[in-house]
This record gives structure tokens, sequence and C-alpha cells, in this order.
């Protein structure tokens, strides 16, 4: 099932959230002082945004988080955080949450999506090519690939 997430939930959001991360930081999550609670939480508020999840067997296994990038033309979107428990990888829980961004994107009337993605993670590049997002041109030594995908006018 795929439905938008409750302010309740943070505590949730978070455990996922810091789950998927650890798995591209081989050395470990990068300990930047962010209050991953506070963040989730504005996320969650924010009334130009959305944060839909994945649940299976009543626990939260995917997430995504979404808006309108400041600045950017209302017809464009950015996916902002996208993880899946990392125990459920290849199941069809990644691919599910996409579809349900790319319909909420659809209905909403945007025609571009963008995210970027950590140079190093390999495995979420694949998946999101898979998809039909195209990669950017990176400059050199950048951390973080931009990715784009055209979405058809209901």
């Amino acid at each position: 099932m795929i439905r938008t997430v409750l302010p309740a939930e943070v505590a949730d959001v978070v455990a996922l959230h810091g789950r998927a991360r650890a798995t591209y930081y081989p050395d470990g999550l990068p300990q930047d002082g962010t209050d991953w609670h506070a963040a989730w939480r504005r996320a969650l508020a924010r009334p130009d945004g959305r944060v839909l999840c994945a649940v299976e067997e009543g626990r939260m296994v995917g997430l995504a988080s979404f808006r309108t990038p400041e600045g950017a033309p209302t017809d464009t979107v950015k996916l902002l955080q996208f993880h899946v428990d990392p125990g459920h990888w290849r199941r069809g829980v990644g691919s599910a949450l996409h579809t349900a961004c790319a319909e909420a994107w659809t209905s909403d009337g945007t025609r571009t999506a963008v995210l970027e993605v950590h140079v190093d993670n390999r495995r979420a590049q694949r998946f999101y090519r898979r998809h039909g997002w195209m990669p950017e041109p990176a400059e050199p030594g950048d951390h973080h690939l931009t990715m784009r995908l055209r979405l058809p006018a209901e």
C-alpha cells in the first residue's frame, strides 16, 4: 500500500532513512549535525510538498519526499528523498513507490522531475535509469549526479 506519511510516524521515517542511507556510505553515515527528526517534521508539514510511504504488513518499507523547488517552474518537481528499506530491495517496493510518485506528479500537471543522487550510489542510478530518468552532464569532483525525468501530459 502506498499512502501519505503521517506526522506521528517521523521516528519510523528517520529509522528507514538511516538504514537506507547507510548502504551507500562505506565508512558509515556522515555526522554532519543534521537533526533528521526536525528535518523530516518540516518536510511533513510543508504545504508545497508531499511525503509518501510504502507499507507492507503494517511496516513502513519505502519512502519518497518531493516538492517544487524554489525558483523552479511550477511544472517541475524535485524528488528530494527516495529510500527503500534494504531488506526489501528487489521486491518491487521501489517501483511501486516510483509509480505512485509519477502518477501524483502527472495528475498535478508536473512535466519534469529532477533529483540528485550520490555519484557512488550506482544501484540507485540503475534504478532511476530503468524508470526513465536521464543523467545530466556532471562537473569533475561533483558528489551528486543530477537526473531528469520527462513526464507525459495527462
